[in-house]
């Protein structure tokens, strides 16, 4: 199966479909597949199998990660963006994902955006 993004105009995320490889010979074709299907122009291809640049099977990384709805399709990068999960986390270029002010230590730990700290999870 390949797995395709619908993309609203601002290059958002809003939905992801699947379409059986014997249809998706190509990109362009799976693509004009989903417009007569759905009457909607907007897709992109994604990976299932690629997070932060890396291929989890070993094959090609494909847009760095596998789109999920709420994410972002950036064409320059030709990536899918996830949503920043806080206003200080920056953007890794090689991975296309978030990174928190400092790193995360090894434990049970939540960032703080208040403290911009990670605190340790009672449990």
């Amino acid at each position: 199966m390949a797995t395709f993004a619908k993309l609203s105009l601002g290059s958002k995320v809003i939905s992801v479909h699947s379409v059986a490889n014997e249809v998706a010979t190509t990109e362009q074709t799976a693509i004009d597949f989903l417009h007569n299907l759905h009457n909607y122009p907007f897709w992109k291809q994604t990976s299932y199998n690629t997070h932060g640049g890396v291929h989890q099977l070993n094959g090609t990384p494909f847009r760095k990660n596998h789109a999920g709805i709420g994410y972002t399709y950036d064409e320059d990068r030709d990536a899918f963006i996830p949503p920043s999960p806080f206003p200080s986390w920056t953007l890794d270029e090689a991975t296309c994902l978030w990174e928190a002010p400092t790193p995360r230590p090894d434990g049970d730990y939540a960032w703080n955006e208040e403290t911009q700290a990670w605190d340790l999870i009672d449990g």
